[in-house]
C-alpha cells in the first residue's frame, strides 16, 4: 500500500497590530519572545535556534540575528509596532 501524502499545515495569520518584545539575556544565550498585549506568544527566537553553538551564542551578533528572526515571524502576522521590555 502506498503511504498517504502528509499535508503541511500553514500557520494561521493573526491580525495583530502591536505587541511586546520580551528580551531575556543571560551569560550563555539570548531569547526573544514577542507577545500580544494579553501576553499570548506570537513568535520567539533565540541565538541557539539560529544555529549558534557554544560561546558564540552569547555574542551581540547572535542576539541581533535572533531578534531579526523573531521580528520577521511577527511581521508575518501583521505586527507593525513593538514595545521592548528587557
Amino acid at each position: 500500500m502506498a503511504k498517504e501524502a502528509t499535508r503541511v499545515r500553514r500557520r494561521e495569520r493573526k491580525n495583530i497590530v502591536s505587541g511586546v518584545a520580551h528580551v531575556n539575556s543571560t551569560f550563555n544565550n539570548t531569547m526573544i519572545t514577542i507577545t500580544d498585549a494579553q501576553g499570548n506568544t506570537i513568535s520567539w527566537s533565540s541565538a541557539g535556534t539560529m544555529g549558534f553553538k557554544g560561546s558564540r551564542k552569547s555574542t551581540p551578533f547572535a542576539a541581533q540575528m535572533a531578534a531579526e528572526d523573531a521580528v520577521k515571524k511577527a511581521a508575518e502576522h501583521g505586527m507593525r509596532m513593538l514595545e521592548v521590555e528587557v
